[in-house]
């Protein structure tokens, strides 16, 4: 089984670009705070994962992420190798995404214009309702 789930914030904004085919291609790095905090310096470690995404959900990552956005991603690890222009063989651990799910507001500092609005309160929101549920009386209930 290859399956990785993980949560983190971009490190800057990704990338994108499309194969020969005409294939959406977005990449981009997560940094994914560690649990434990290191005992010398006090501080919080960070791994940086490279993450793929193809098609719509390339187009969508590179349409509405920016850097400093939290998001989750769930995908499989691939390796691959290439031969770098000095003649050497370089190798790439990356997440190709199957799924990513944006969380939170964008905390970045970019403002982009085509990023997506916060979304309204659906109406008939408030009086009578608890977190967006109908609340029914004990009377009301089927059981």
């Amino acid at each position: 089984m290859n399956k990785a789930i993980l949560i983190g914030n971009l490190t800057r904004d990704p990338e994108s670009r499309q194969t020969a085919s005409g294939i959406s291609v977005c990449t981009f790095t997560l940094a994914l705070n560690r649990r434990f905090v290191d005992k010398q310096t006090g501080q919080r470690e960070a791994d940086f994962i490279n993450i793929v995404t193809w098609r719509q959900t390339a187009e969508l990552c590179a349409r509405y992420l920016t850097k400093g956005r939290k998001v989750a991603v769930v995908g499989s690890i691939q390796s691959r190798s290439y031969d770098a222009q000095d003649g050497t063989k370089r190798y790439v651990t990356e997440v190709v995404a199957d799924e990513v799910e944006f969380i939170g507001t964008n905390s970045g500092s970019s403002d982009r214009s085509d990023s997506v609005p916060p979304p309204s309160e659906p109406s008939g929101f408030g009086a009578g309702k608890a977190s967006g549920f109908d609340v029914a009386d004990d009377d009301e209930l089927p059981f």
